[in-house]
């Protein structure tokens, strides 16, 4: 059933690829977003409503004015660092904003939301592969406020009938394999896109951060999922929510872990270019290993990752960097 859907965040990284799989399906997204860390022209299929999900007037005339019957909620701030130097802001749009969102969507009537969370939630993993019931101990403000938002959205439920699925993606990677879309962070922190720039000689050598952890090569490992499969996994958890579904978590994830030299290696293989690198000591808070278990997503929304293999991942993230990097007519090194 074709619905229209507010999508908070819809001119971000994941946002956009959620609208884009939204249309396909057959929904209208709007896009609500204020701008201030998304792309403008990342919005291609549907509207965009200039906003702040703080602003809860704001949101409650776009839900009312566009007839919307759902929400895709990614309006967040998620640099780990940032969060630990300037907590406020973290709290203030992550769990305030969020707040006001439900709020007003209660003023409307709006019943039914994705909300974007996160692997963070979960802190140091004492085991893996990590299931949705493992104890969540964040060990960043980021997490912290992702967290909160998970246990508000079961007090909503609760109190007002709120239904919500909450997926915890763990390493989104790529870019749309049709290359309308793509990873524009500012600044950049993700590994892929950094090791792709670092073998295409626009950016500095890559830091391998720990070389000493207990994994066979050394270095951390992390689950890297595409961030096509994410867009298919809101849509399908969009579907389960409007077929009556009960609130739940889930984890989004490939339950199949890559190290940094293994990522550096596709790099390398794909780009046909070595990859300039430098070794660093560990960062504090980063586990060894983060592998999830994703069994409960196919169970309960019917999916499984497609695009997710390494080869899949790199191949459209270089043809994105790439892409970005011709059209800024900078010389090649």
């Amino acid at each position: 059933m074709s619905e229209t859907v507010l999508v908070t965040g819809g001119a971000g990284y994941i946002g956009s690829h959620a609208c884009k799989a939204l249309a396909a399906a057959g929904h209208i997204p709007v896009t609500y977003d204020n701008l201030s860390r998304g792309r403008r022209h990342a919005v291609r299929w549907g509207p965009l409503v200039e906003g702040d999900v703080g602003d809860r007037a704001a949101v409650a005339a776009a839900l009312k004015a566009h007839g919307v019957a759902s929400v895709m909620h990614f309006a967040a701030y998620a640099y780990v660092g940032e969060s630990g130097t300037d907590p406020a802001l973290y709290y203030r749009n992550n769990v305030i904003g969020t707040l006001t969102l439900l709020d007003a969507m209660r003023d409307t009537g709006v019943e039914r939301i994705v909300f974007s969370s996160t692997c963070a939630t979960y802190g140091m993993p004492e085991t893996t592969p990590i299931k949705e019931t493992m104890p969540q101990r964040p060990v960043n403000p980021y997490g912290e406020t992702k967290l909160a938002i998970e246990r508000a959205l079961r007090w909503y439920g609760e109190a007002y009938g709120l239904r919500s699925v909450a997926l915890r993606y763990f390493n989104a990677a790529g870019c749309d394999r049709g290359g309308e879309i793509g990873e524009q962070h500012d600044p950049e922190t993700h590994l892929i896109p950094l090791t792709l720039r670092a073998a295409l000689g626009f950016g500095p050598p890559i830091a391998i951060f720990g070389t000493d952890y207990p994994t066979p090569d050394g270095t951390a490992i992390r689950d890297y999922i595409h961030v096509e499969d994410l867009a298919i996994a809101h849509v399908r958890a969009l579907g389960y929510l409007a077929e009556g579904g009960t609130s739940s978590a889930v984890n989004l994830a490939t339950g199949r872990g890559y190290s940094v030299r293994e990522i550096i290696a596709a790099v390398t293989k794909a780009a046909g270019r070595d990859v300039p690198q430098r070794e660093s000591p560990r960062r504090l808070g980063d586990p060894p290993t983060l592998i999830a278990d994703p069994s409960l997503a196919e169970t309960l929304l019917g999916w499984r990752a497609e695009y997710s293999d390494l080869d899949t991942i790199v191949r459209t993230a270089l043809a994105w960097e790439q892409r970005q990097h011709n059209a800024a007519g900078e010389p090649r090194n």
